[in-house]
């Protein structure tokens, strides 16, 4: 078989082995979240300028770093390329990522789905719907869990043990609460290859959402210090670190997470895990009780204006909306809140009226007006899932419900939600909740 064939066999359109060598290993160093992707596309190209492939996936690489012009002019010299040197695969393939880097969300579904039709093992194409921040979950559709998990399904046939692919299929079935099922395949996947940050994440969260809070945090504290700062996901792992000294209760521990790893100053993340960690975990802080300073507070409204200058992603303006509220940036919340009112009025923004919820009961809740917030935020209890992100990450607005209740004297509500949060996964905090809070509603 020839060299010049990408991770799953497929042929590549380019005349130099070790331009397809580097192309693999880029692309797997893309698939496990390790540094070093980017680099090994750029010596893929430095020895084939007209892989079209190549140019693709560094395109995409400047899309994950939100250089966003730089992923637009690379992307034209990939449709360039293809065209003159390049297979009806390639030309699907490039035209796939060409969608999405230019923010045609709707249209890169569209065609990723028909492309892994006709070619299933094209790992770096389905790798596209998947995860907390993949095209499912940024769709604005309702049970985008169970689209990942019919989608992962249908192509494992075509993968086997796959390491990569394993990790996401397990996901795929721990976001869908099949929680003793995906963490097994987690565990699978993750065996294969250990340095995989994505598989790490993936197994964090399967033990977040299976209650196993002491073997997240052992998992986590053994594994980080080998995973370089400048990897995608240290300080949204550092994040998940953090999320664990909660459950057990230790807010100091979690605040010096935050000040360590995760705060604007010291973290390397991703704009969007700065801003979205950033508010989870310290509204999370000052929700449970343990006071956020306001400079950090500052700090990160600055950096999630400079980074997110305009409406934009449901998730993202989610934790706008904790941003402005805990600021009491009321000038902000207006101005966001009338240009996405307008989009949802015409028709222009998939994530629905969940997310008008989010803002109108966060900003109730840091005024101390629990029960507008309550009145706001529990009809659309069940559309949250719609902004996206992972259930980990959009707990945050479900304990925002839960203590507003709490705080109205909403205790029968507050209980339920209780009940049927415990009947999903075991929480050391909520059970304490359940009995010091919501106990009050039998009385």
């Amino acid at each position: 078989m020839s060299s010049r064939v990408d991770r799953g066999g497929l042929p590549l359109s380019t005349s130099s082995d070790a331009a397809a060598a580097f192309y693999r290993e880029g692309v797997d160093l893309g698939l496990s979240g390790w540094p070093g992707a980017a680099g090994a596309f750029d010596q893929a190209l430095a020895l084939d300028p007209d892989f079209a492939l190549a140019l693709a996936a560094r395109a995409r690489a400047y899309l994950i770093a939100a250089d966003y012009a730089k992923a637009r002019a690379m992307i034209v010299e990939a449709e360039a390329a293809v065209l003159t040197k390049g297979t009806e695969r390639e030309r699907s393939h490039v035209e796939a990522l060409a969608r999405s880097v230019r923010g045609n969300s709707a249209g890169a579904l569209e065609q990723v789905l028909a492309h892994l039709e006709l070619w299933p093992r094209d790992a770096y194409i389905l790798a596209l719907p998947l995860g907390a921040f993949g095209l499912f979950a940024f769709s604005g559709m309702s049970g985008h869990p169970q689209a990942g998990v019919d989608l992962c399904e249908r192509m494992a046939t075509h993968y086997g043990d796959d390491w990569w692919f394993l990790t996401y299929l397990g996901w795929a079935h721990t976001e869908n609460m099949n929680l003793a099922h995906g963490r097994a395949i987690t565990e699978r996947g993750f065996a294969l290859r250990p340095s995989s940050a994505h598989g790490l994440h993936a197994l964090a969260h399967a033990l977040f959402e299976d209650g196993s809070v002491a073997e997240a945090d052992a998992l986590i504290t053994g594994w980080l210090p080998d995973y370089d700062r400048s990897g995608i996901l240290h300080g949204h792992i550092s994040w998940h670190l953090a999320l664990t000294a909660l459950e057990a209760g230790d807010g100091d521990r979690a605040l010096k997470t935050y000040l360590e790893a995760v705060r604007p100053s010291v973290s390397q993340a991703l704009p969007i895990n700065t801003v979205t960690d950033g508010a989870a975990l310290l509204w999370r802080l000052s929700a449970y009780g343990q006071a956020a300073p306001a400079p950090l507070w500052e700090e990160l409204s600055q950096f999630a204006d400079s980074a997110f200058p305009n409406p934009g992603l449901a998730f993202v303006e989610a934790h706008m909306a904790l941003i402005a509220a805990a600021t009491g940036n009321q000038d902000m919340m207006e101005a966001r809140l009338a240009t996405l009112s307008a989009r949802m009025t015409d028709g222009t923004y998939p994530a629905g009226p969940a997310l008008q919820a989010i803002w109108h009961g966060v900003s109730a809740f840091a005024q101390g007006d629990y029960s507008v917030c309550a009145r706001s935020m529990a009809p659309m209890a069940g559309e949250v899932e719609r902004i996206g992100g992972s259930h980990a990450q959009r707990t945050v607005f479900e304990d925002t419900l839960l203590l507003a209740q709490v705080k109205a004297g909403e205790m029968a509500a507050a209980r339920s939600l209780l009940e049927a949060r415990l009947s999903r996964r075991p929480s050391i905090r909520d059970r304490q909740w359940l009995a010091t809070k919501a106990s009050a509603a039998s009385r």
